[in-house]
C-alpha cells in the first residue's frame, strides 16, 4: 500500500497517553500504520492537503444493529417503549433474508464512515430465511470498514415465556455450533485486523441462563469477546428481578459475564454497586444516548461510570431505534445529556470525543486503534473546519460543540475511503436505490 502524507493539519487531537494536541502537523501513513508525525515531512506517495482541517483518530462505534437500516421510523413503533417497540418490529424482521442483511450493512457502514467512524461493532441476533453473519462480514470487506461483528442469538420464544416470536429463535446447540464456525472462519486477533468476531446472545429476556453460561465458556475457549444488552430500561430490570431474583449486574456476574473481555450495551439503569462491579472487573459499556432517548429508556450514568473507571465507548444502536447512524452526533448527545443531568461542566467536548475514539477502541480490545501515534493503525478522520458549520468557532478542538458532523476525508488502515465528503469504496446513489427497493418490499 502506497504512502499517504496528510499535510499541514491545522490541529491534530491525538488521544495519545499525553492527550497531545499538535498544531500545523503532518502525519505520514504507510502499509496501514502511522509511521511519522511532525512538520515538513515528505513522501513519494500521495499527499492530502489538510490546511484548515482538524485531524482526529477515527471514531469507534461499539454497538449497532446494522440490519435495522431497513426499518427506520416504522409506524406503530415510533412512540413505544423497548418491549412494545420490539413486538412491533419482530414480524417485519422475520421477512428479511441474506440480501437485506448485506445491503442494510453496507448502508449502515456508509453512514457511519461519513460521520468519521473507522471501526464498528455489529450485534446481529436474528437469522431469518437463510441469513448468516457471513453476509455482513462480506459487506464490511467490500466497503473497507474495520469490523467487529458479533454472532448474536435468541433461543426463548413467546411460547416459552420469552419476548421474540417462535419463528425467530434458534436451537441452542445449533447456535453454539455456528458461533464456533464463524469464529474459526473469520476471527483475526492480530494487530491491524480488519475483522474480529465476538459472541453475543441477544439479552437476558431472549436466551436461557444455560446459553449465556455456555457462550461465555466457548468465547473464552476461542479467545474472543462477549457482548449483550443489559439494564437497558426499567422493564429490563423488572424482568431480571422477577425471573432471576437479582439485578442485571448480579445476573451477569453469576454467569461469567464480567471482565475485560465483556462489554454490555446501554446499562442505563446500573446502580452504584453495579458500576463498582464493572469498574473492578474492567467490564465495558456501549453507551447509546440517542437510542436511549428515542425509546424513553432514560439517561445513563455516564459521568459516574467514567469517574469510577468503567471502560466506556459509544454506540449508535440500531437504526430502528435511533433512527440515525452518525457517531459524531452520538458523541455530541452523550456530552449534552450529562450536562442536562449534572450541569454545564459535567462533560467537555474533548472528553466526549475521547470516549468516541480511544474509549471505544479500548472497550473493543483494540489497543492498536483509537490514537494518532506512531505505530498505531492509520484510522484517521479529517474534519474541514472552514465550512459553514464551524464558521466563527474559536476552538476547533471543540468539534462537538460547533461541528461539522461529517468528515471531509477518512482513512481506514491507510486506505482513503472517504475523499472530499464522498465514499470511494461504494457507489452510494446506486446502492441506496437497491436499499430503498428492499425496504419498500418489507412494508408491503
Amino acid at each position: 500500500m502506497a504512502e499517504i502524507l496528510l499535510r499541514r493539519a491545522a490541529l491534530a487531537l491525538t488521544m495519545d497517553d499525553a492527550d497531545s494536541a499538535l498544531r500545523d502537523v503532518d502525519i505520514l501513513v504507510d502499509n496501514g500504520a502511522i509511521t511519522d508525525i511532525g512538520q515538513g515531512l515528505a513522501t513519494a506517495g500521495t499527499s492530502i492537503d489538510c490546511a484548515g482541517c482538524l485531524a482526529t483518530p477515527g471514531l469507534v462505534n461499539t454497538h449497532h444493529h446494522l440490519y435495522q437500516t431497513m426499518t427506520r421510523a416504522v409506524p406503530g413503533g415510533q412512540d413505544a417503549l423497548l418491549f412494545g417497540w420490539l413486538r412491533t418490529l419482530y414480524p417485519i424482521w422475520a421477512r428479511m433474508g441474506p440480501d437485506h442483511m448485506r445491503v442494510s450493512a453496507l448502508t449502515g457502514m456508509a453512514e457511519l464512515m461519513l460521520s468519521g467512524c473507522t471501526l464498528t461493532s455489529d450485534h446481529l441476533y436474528l437469522y431469518p430465511n437463510g441469513a448468516r453473519l457471513d453476509d455482513t462480514i462480506e459487506a464490511a470487506a467490500g466497503i473497507g470498514m474495520r469490523f467487529h461483528p458479533t454472532r448474536g442469538a435468541m433461543s426463548i420464544g413467546e411460547s416459552a415465556g420469552g419476548l421474540p416470536p417462535d419463528a425467530l429463535v434458534e436451537d441452542e446447540a445449533a447456535i453454539l455450533a455456528d458461533c464456533a464456525r464463524v469464529v474459526d472462519a473469520f476471527h483475526d486477533p492480530s494487530d491491524g485486523s480488519m475483522c474480529r468476531v465476538g459472541l453475543a446472545p441477544c439479552s437476558p429476556f431472549s436466551v436461557s441462563r444455560e446459553l449465556m453460561r455456555d457462550t461465555a465458556i466457548l468465547a473464552r475457549d476461542k479467545g474472543v469477546m462477549l457482548h449483550t444488552h443489559l439494564a437497558e430500561n426499567d422493564e429490563d430490570v423488572a424482568y431480571s428481578l422477577e425471573n432471576f431474583g437479582c439485578r442485571p449486574g448480579d445476573y451477569a456476574e453469576s454467569l461469567g459475564w464480567t471482565g475485560n473481555d465483556v462489554w454490555h450495551a446501554h446499562c442505563v439503569k446500573l446502580d452504584g454497586r453495579e458500576i463498582d462491579l464493572f469498574a473492578r472487573t474492567r467490564t465495558g459499556v456501549a453507551h447509546c444516548p440517542c437510542s436511549n432517548c428515542r425509546l424513553g429508556s432514560g439517561i445513563a450514568p455516564l459521568r459516574e461510570m467514567r469517574d469510577a473507571g468503567v471502560p466506556v465507548g459509544l454506540g449508535v444502536d440500531g437504526s430502528a431505534s435511533n433512527d440515525a447512524g452518525n457517531i459524531a452526533a452520538e458523541a455530541r448527545m452523550a456530552m449534552l445529556l450529562q450536562r442536562v443531568r449534572l450541569g454545564a461542566d459535567a462533560m467537555s467536548p474533548r472528553e466526549a470525543l475521547r470516549i468516541a475514539t480511544r474509549g471505544g477502541a479500548e472497550v473493543l480490545g483494540r489497543r492498536d486503534c483509537g490514537q494518532i501515534a506512531v505505530g498505531q493503525r492509520a484510522d484517521i478522520a479529517i474534519w474541514d473546519m472552514t465550512g459553514v458549520e464551524a464558521a466563527g468557532s474559536w476552538d476547533p478542538a471543540a468539534l462537538l460543540l460547533a461541528g461539522p458532523m461529517q468528515v471531509r476525508d477518512l482513512l481506514i488502515e491507510g486506505r482513503h475511503v472517504v475523499s472530499g465528503g464522498r465514499l470511494t469504496t461504494l457507489d452510494l446513489p446506486v446502492h441506496l436505490e437497491r436499499h430503498r427497493k428492499l425496504a419498500a418490499g418489507l412494508a408491503l
